[in-house]
């Protein structure tokens, strides 16, 4: 598919507890080791089916590279978005491969305001449509208004 931009810092934090330690005079930063880790357990804890995945994250260009084989262009996208939309990433370098090979689906970045019937209705003419836009984009999206500015989004067609 090839390289997609994100906004960086507007992302989904890592919430997990951090062991309690003596505070850093200044704030340090993940390595990148550290952020590709966590990219790749964020895909797995996800549950998307990919074999052969590798995730690697250059902290100079918050480029992060995805390699793997999924079957559908759907789980690709899936993890695409899945990584994009983490906090660190600006852009996503694809470079999965499909078993079986679909059209791409649009892509939509949220506005302030935005809802899913919104961008339903600018899609498809119907609002009541917001839950295809929704199931396409599980299990990245937990429910329905769990959308933020930013975020970007599979619109399937």
């Amino acid at each position: 598919m090839g390289l997609f931009d994100f906004v960086k810092g507007i992302g989904k934090k890592n919430t997990a507890p951090a062991e309690q330690q003596a505070a850093p005079a200044t704030p340090v930063e993940p390595s990148a080791q550290e952020i590709a880790n966590k990219l790749l357990g964020h895909i797995k804890a996800l549950g998307l089916p990919v074999t052969g995945l590798s995730v690697s994250y250059n902290s100079t260009s918050d480029l992060a590279t995805i390699k793997g084989q999924v079957q559908s262009q759907a789980d690709r996208e899936k993890i695409v978005l899945a990584v994009g939309n983490v906090d660190h990433v600006a852009q996503v370098d694809d470079q999965m491969t499909v078993a079986t090979p679909e059209p791409e689906s649009k892509f939509y970045t949220v506005k302030s305001g935005d809802t899913l019937s919104k961008i339903s209705k600018e899609y498809y003419g119907d609002a009541n449509q917001y839950n295809k836009i929704f199931e396409a984009n599980r299990p990245l999206l937990k429910n329905a208004d769990d959308i933020f500015p930013g975020q970007v989004l599979r619109i399937p067609a």
